[in-house]
């Protein structure tokens, strides 16, 4: 095929140097939005004057042809292409002549891909954005389920204070939201179009290119041409929330994975997320999540890629910019399937509250409850929690909890001590007490579900 740029050089070149410069392998997956953006350019260059009303027709006619058979597998995409700009641009011209050669007026390949990028990422936004939308229903759902759940809540992995289930659960569901809101502010900052900029200097043109930018659900354009063409500050933006999706995944499978363990025991996964051994017979491990937790050093890799190819590109565009894709593209092919699988497991594991009940009476994470006990009986903290400790080290000599220590050793410890303390240290009361808000009792998780369920009505 013809370069498009051949005429101050032959177009011909090394052929390891063509393969070394193509990118039709990756940026094929692009067609769509070259296409769309094709029709664009060529209806408002039509409106303007800058090419005939039957040249703009048979333009678009032709190009609407092209992605109906690109979509149906009768126009197979040239793996010899140099992209996919060049590839549809030569299928258009072979199919209409003359009129196929006028669509690149007053527009260049660098605004050109910089625009297909934005149209790409906007519908890779929205499907992870849905994506994460659902993880957040299905953690809410199973929060309101088990919002009464008493579990350990760990500091440093030691039993800190009981929680519940739901409330852990929310936890995940809050970073979640979080980053729906990242990638929809990202979305929004991209929204704007690259093309007119040109190869960097505008054009001679009488175009207009916010016709062109509305056609194509654009909120405004570049407003400097030299930025239009050389910014990729949104793939990095972009790339910066997948991470932290990934970080937020990569938390959650870690503790699903000690979760799942015999040594914990709190949850079982579906056999249809979790495999086997191939020699142990007695093993169900949790491979989805540990994948999971794995591909988030990919996600990381792909961000510090983009942000090492741009750290020392001069204005304008600059073919270091190719790298852009592979990496923003593998980030975001790479968080959908994660989310894609994690959400189900999630929904199909069981949960074993007893287990988790059970491990909350032990470990003593009451004391800091016994603390507040003696706190409401005058005694400064800082005195209750010392004289508590001490009496956690004797439980502990024992082998008893605190509910099982008799007042008579309570007493020769204080006598603020009386039988109210049994009520004050059992673990449903103590999760019961904790009224503040964003707490872990059941009607503090209720309304931590409404909040981010609004969230996700409003978006």
């Amino acid at each position: 095929m013809a370069k498009l740029w051949a005429g101050r050089t032959s177009g011909i070149i090394d052929a390891a140097a063509d393969d070394f410069n193509s990118s039709i392998r990756f940026d094929s997956r692009m067609y769509r939005e070259d296409i769309l953006g094709s029709i664009a350019h060529a209806h408002m260059l039509g409106a303007k004057g800058i090419i005939s009303e039957n040249d703009m027709e048979a333009i678009v006619e032709g190009l609407g042809d092209i992605l109906e058979g690109i979509e149906k597998g009768a126009i197979p995409i040239d793996p010899h292409a140099e992209d996919i700009h060049s590839f549809i641009e030569g299928e258009l011209t072979r199919r209409i002549g003359e009129p196929g050669k006028r669509l690149h007026t007053a527009r260049s390949r660098n605004d050109q891909v910089a625009q297909d990028i934005r149209l790409y990422l906007r519908g890779q936004c929205d499907q992870v954005s849905e994506l994460l939308g659902k993880m957040c229903l299905t953690l809410c759902d199973m929060a309101g389920k088990y919002a009464d759940t008493v579990m350990p809540g760990y500091t440093h992995m030691q039993r800190a204070q009981p929680v519940t289930f739901g409330h852990h659960l929310m936890a995940y569901a809050m970073m979640f939201i979080r980053d729906l809101g990242r990638i929809k502010d990202a979305r929004t900052r991209m929204n704007v179009s690259p093309i007119g900029c040109c190869a960097l200097a505008g054009t001679t043109y009488d175009t207009d290119r916010r016709m062109e930018a509305a056609e194509l659900g654009f909120d405004g354009i570049c407003m400097n041409s030299l930025d239009g063409v050389s910014d990729r500050d949104f793939c990095v933006e972009l790339a910066a929330a997948l991470a932290l999706i990934m970080a937020h995944l990569s938390r959650f499978a870690e503790e699903i994975i000690l979760w799942s363990s015999w040594e914990f025991r709190f949850v079982q996964l579906s056999e249809a997320y979790s495999t086997g051994s191939s020699i142990m017979p007695q093993k169900k491990n949790p491979d989805m999540a540990e994948l999971a937790r794995g591909k988030t050093g990919r996600v990381y890799g792909d961000l510090m890629a983009l942000l090492t190819v741009l750290k020392g590109t001069p204005l304008a565009y600059n073919k270091d910019m190719q790298e852009d894709k592979e990496a923003i593209f593998d980030a975001f092919d790479t968080v959908a399937a994660c989310l894609g699988v994690f959400t189900p497991m999630i929904a199909t594991m069981k949960v074993n509250g007893e287990n988790m009940r059970a491990a909350a009476a032990g470990g003593f994470i009451n004391a800091t409850d016994l603390a507040d006990y003696l706190v409401g009986k005058g005694m400064p903290f800082r005195t209750a929690y010392k004289l508590v400790g001490e009496i956690v080290e004797e439980c502990s000599e024992k082998g008893i909890t605190l509910e099982d220590m008799p007042l008579d050793d309570y007493l020769m410890h204080s006598e603020l001590f009386g039988e109210d303390l049994y009520k004050a240290i059992d673990i449903d009361e103590c999760v019961k007490r904790r009224v503040s808000e964003g707490g872990p009792g059941g009607d503090s998780v209720s309304r931590q579900i409404k909040y981010v369920m609004e969230l996700i009505d409003n978006d």
